[in-house]
């Protein structure tokens, strides 16, 4: 009997380890913020899909190109604008899916007496360079006929600060307002230092759509992992959407380790939905506001069409039969 517990024991971690060595390792660049949620919860769902997901965490999508150049990165998740600067510069990647509609507020500080855009001549507007907040910010000074440098002399000075920093600066009143991301934005009007001016969609770019990209290579030479990585990622998102308590206990627990509160976490979300979908028309418009105002400094910008590849995405959501 114990020599058959051996052979059993044996026979089941050697099928065990086949199993694992057969995972295909997919290296994942992300961001910490609310609705990057469903993009983390992937590697918890991973193995159902023959995958392992590595995720390594960054401070902002534009600073995971350089390791996607490097090999070390097989699929990101960032702005749109992220994306259309990396492939503007060479970075050989495909957006194959959007994962969040919005994520963005204008916030003033609560004692600056700022209750528009209009209101933000001759202030101190902080955010973070390349991110898609700083398009949106651009986009909202010039619908209101606003001016705007890094240095003085315009009628908005722009402060360019790390998304971690544009909060305590606020505080601190080294900056009357700021362009940030989720939760963040929420946490500054909750915990009363800050208030909102704006959800900063009205003009042209409309509600900024955050994207899912991968490398050319997993696109074209892994097409079966990419598929994989595209059904994982579906059943992610509908899990978090269809769960609503569940989303909330993962990123407030697993990605902010306790440090935002259920309010907090209720008005990020509320401000940044979860999704599947991108379009090229979409990109395009990002990739034209982008050449417009200067943001990313591509001296050639990428026709979307070339580069949003929406295949996969089609398949996993029909297969998962998913709207």
């Amino acid at each position: 009997m114990l020599k058959k517990n051996v052979l059993g024991a044996t026979v089941a971690l050697a099928l065990a380890s086949q199993s694992a060595a057969a995972a295909d390792l997919v290296r994942l660049g992300n961001l910490k913020f609310a609705h990057f949620g469903a993009i983390s919860y992937m590697k918890e769902i991973a193995p159902k899909y023959d995958l392992k997901i590595d995720e390594r965490v960054f401070a902002k999508g534009i600073d995971i190109l350089p390791a996607i150049v490097a090999g070390e990165i097989d699929m990101a998740a960032s702005g749109a604008d992220a994306a259309v600067a990396g492939r503007a510069s060479g970075v050989p990647i495909y957006a194959v899916a959007g994962f969040a509609k919005g994520g963005a507020r204008i916030v003033a500080r609560s004692n600056a007496d700022i209750r528009s855009i209009a209101d933000l001549k001759g202030k101190k507007v902080g955010v973070s360079r390349g991110g898609a907040q700083e398009l949106l910010l651009l986009a909202e000074l010039a619908k209101h006929g606003l001016s705007w440098s890094d240095r003085p002399g315009k009628d908005v000075q722009i402060v360019y600060m790390a998304f971690a920093d544009l909060n305590q600066a606020i505080a601190a009143g080294s900056i009357d307002a700021m362009c940030q991301s989720e939760p963040q934005a929420s946490q500054a009007i909750n915990k009363g230092f800050g208030t909102e001016v704006i959800k900063p969609y009205d003009t042209e770019l409309g509600s900024p759509v955050r994207t899912l990209v991968i490398t050319e290579d997993l696109y074209r030479n892994k097409p079966d992992v990419a598929e994989r990585v595209l059904r994982c990622f579906v059943e992610a998102t509908a899990t978090f959407i269809a769960n609503p308590e569940l989303a909330e206990t993962y990123v407030r627990d697993k990605i902010f380790k306790g440090q935002i509160t259920s309010q907090d976490y209720q008005d990020a979300i509320g401000n940044s939905q979860f999704t599947y979908d991108l379009t090229v028309e979409h990109v395009q418009a990002t990739t034209d506001l982008m050449q417009k105002y200067g943001v990313g400094r591509m001296d050639r910008a990428p026709k979307a069409a070339d580069w949003v590849k929406l295949d996969l995405l089609a398949k996993a959501k029909s297969a998962l039969k998913v709207n």
